[in-house]
């Protein structure tokens, strides 16, 4: 059974592929309607205050050591950690190229 082409024949594209002029480009995220309708529901819910009110209560959690919170709360004040991995890699590099005079590291 032939499938059929919602945009004509080819699809809505032109001869090298492309999306042709008018071609709507597809139906978009359908889910994304029921996402936006949640998502207005909760902010016309949540004011500043209790936003206020929830990140005094993590910052207080923190405080006493609570270490979930604590991963919570910092990287959006500091940033995420550095990628440390990466770091000591650049570094062992380094290392090897100092060791090994007149040798390209691997």
């Amino acid at each position: 059974m032939e499938t059929p082409f919602h945009n004509g024949k080819n699809g809505g594209r032109d001869t090298a592929g492309r999306f042709a002029p008018g071609n709507p480009g597809g139906p978009g995220r359908p889910g994304n309607t029921k996402v936006a309708e949640l998502r207005t529901a909760l902010l016309s819910e949540v004011t500043a205050e209790d936003v206020a009110a929830v990140v005094r209560a993590l910052v207080d959690k923190a405080k006493s050591g609570d270490v979930a919170a604590a991963r919570l709360l910092l990287p959006y004040i500091v940033g995420p950690p550095p990628d440390l991995d990466a770091e000591l890699e650049g570094r062992l590099e380094q290392l090897e190229a100092l060791l090994t005079p007149g040798e390209a590291a691997a």
